[in-house]
C-alpha cells in the first residue's frame, strides 16, 4: 500500500539524543575518550576564568566543537554554527540539547582564540594519551619524527620589500598616467566638465615577478608577516608556509607530541629534539627515534646521542653520519620500516583536518591548531585500535 505524503507539524516533540545516535557509532568511544581527558583539566580551566562576569562558552564545549570541526572537515566556524542548528550528531557530540541555542559564530571565535593556545591543545593531547584505555597502546621507547610543510594564509603578491627607497604606486592596477608634454592644459568650462568617480585601487592587479629576486631575508609577507618563503625539495615551487613537526610512537602510530615553527632548513631538526626533551625529559632509557635522510647531519646524531637516543636515521648515499654500530641491529631496519607511518597523520591532517593551507594567520594560531589537528587525528584512529 503506498503511503501518503501528507505534513503535520507536532506541538511536542519528545526526541532523546541518546537514542537516536547508534551504539557502534565512533564517535560514541571517541566522546568517551574527550569527555574523560577533559574532565581532568577542569583545575586548568578554572585558572583560565574568573568569578564574576557574564559567563563564557563552557571550555569543554567549545573544545568538543573546535574537534568536530576537525574530525568532518568543516571549513569555518560559521558553517559549523550553521551545521549545528540542524545535526542531531553534532548536538550530541558537543554536548547541546535539542532545544539549545547555538552560538553566534563571531562570539564562538573570539572564545576560542582565548581558550585555544598552545599550551592548552598540548595539554589536552597528553590528556587524551594519558586516558586509562589508550596509554597501554603506547610505545615507551621507539619514536619516529618527521615535518610537513603548512600552506600559509597568505597570497604571493603579499610577499613584498621589507624597505623600500621608492614611494609606493597608488594605482598599479590602472591605467598609465597621460604625458605631460602632450596634456591639454586648457580649463574646461562648468558644462564640460566630467562628473567625479572614486579613485580605487585594483583589488587583484596583475604583477610580473620574472628577474626580481625574492628571499626572506629581503622580503616579507604583508598578509601573514610570521610566513616564510620556502620549498621542501629541489624542483618544487616555493610558497609561503609554515613547517608542522610530529613525534609519533611505533607501536600504535599515534601522535604523541606535535609543533610548528617558520619553515627553514634547520627547523625539523630543531623541533626533533626539542619534542623528544619535552616527551621524555632526562629519560635515562635508550630511546630509538627514526627519522628520513633531512636528519642525517653530524650535529643533530651527535646530539641524539648525548641525550640517551639512538638515532635510527636513514642513511645518505655520501657523508653519512650513521654508521655500522647502529645499521648492524635488527632494530634499526624495523625503525626504517615504520617511520614511514607518520606521512599517513600528515595526510590526514591535510586531506581531512584542513591544513594543507591554514586559515589562521600568525605562528602561534597556526601552531595551535596544528597541535589540536594532530590531537584529533589520534581520535580518529581509537575506535579501531580499541576494536569499539
Amino acid at each position: 500500500m503506498r503511503g501518503t505524503d501528507e505534513k503535520c507539524g507536532s506541538l511536542f516533540s519528545y526526541v532523546d539524543l541518546e537514542e537516536r545516535i547508534p551504539a557502534r557509532h565512533p564517535l560514541r568511544k571517541i566522546r568517551q575518550v574527550v569527555n574523560d581527558a577533559l574532565a581532568s583539566l577542569d583545575e586548568d580551566f578554572d585558572h583560565l576564568y574568573v568569578d564574576f562576569g557574564r559567563p563564557l562558552i563552557a571550555p569543554e564545549r567549545l573544545i568538543r566543537a573546535s574537534l568536530i570541526q576537525i574530525l568532518f572537515s568543516i571549513r569555518s566556524e560559521r558553517q559549523l554554527m550553521e551545521q549545528m542548528q540542524y545535526n542531531l550528531l553534532f548536538r550530541w557530540f558537543v554536548g547541546l540539547g535539542i532545544d539549545d541555542p547555538v552560538w553566534v559564530p563571531t562570539v564562538f571565535t573570539k572564545n576560542r582564540d582565548r581558550l585555544l593556545t598552545t599550551e592548552m591543545s598540548r595539554k589536552l593531547m597528553a590528556a587524551i594519551l594519558a586516558h586509562r584505555e589508550v596509554a597501554p597502546l603506547l610505545s615507551d621507547d621507539h619514536f619516529s619524527v618527521d615535518g610537513t610543510l603548512v600552506k600559509a594564509w597568505a597570497s604571493m603578491k603579499s610577499f613584498q620589500p621589507k624597505a623600500s627607497d621608492t614611494p609606493p604606486d597608488d594605482d598599479p592596477g590602472g591605467p598609465p598616467e597621460p604625458d605631460a608634454a602632450t596634456e591639454d592644459h586648457t580649463e574646461p568650462t562648468a558644462s564640460e566638465k566630467p562628473m567625479s568617480r572614486p579613485h580605487r585601487k585594483s583589488r587583484n592587479a596583475e604583477v610580473d615577478f620574472r628577474g626580481e629576486k625574492r628571499s626572506n631575508a629581503t622580503h616579507a609577507s604583508t598578509s601573514d608577516p610570521d610566513a616564510r618563503l620556502y620549498k621542501k625539495s629541489p624542483g618544487t615551487g616555493a610558497m609561503l608556509c609554515f613547517m608542522g613537526h610530529a613525534l609519533m610512537e611505533n607501536r600504535s602510530g599515534l601522535i604523541v607530541q606535535g609543533d610548528l615553527t617558520r619553515a627553514d632548513g634547520h627547523a625539523e631538526r630543531r623541533a626533533a629534539l626539542d619534542m623528544i626533551h619535552r616527551h621524555s625529559p632526562g629519560s635515562t632509557r635508550q630511546l630509538t627515534l627514526g627519522a628520513d635522510k633531512g636528519f642525517d647531519a653530524a650535529e643533530f646524531v651527535a646530539d641524539l646521542r648525548q641525550a640517551c637516543v639512538t638515532p635510527h636515521v636513514a642513511q645518505k648515499s655520501r657523508y653519512s653520519a650513521i654508521d655500522a654500530r647502529t645499521t648492524r641491529h635488527e632494530g634499526y631496519a624495523l625503525s626504517i620500516k615504520y617511520r614511514k607511518r607518520i606521512e599517513e597523520a600528515f595526510g590526514w591532517a591535510k586531506t581531512v583536518g584542513g591544513m594543507a593551507q591554514t586559515v589562521y594567520r600568525g605562528v602561534e594560531r597556526v601552531r595551535s591548531r596544528f597541535i589540536l589537528t594532530m590531537a584529533a587525528n589520534n581520535l580518529a584512529r581509537l575506535p579501531r585500535l580499541l576494536g569499539a
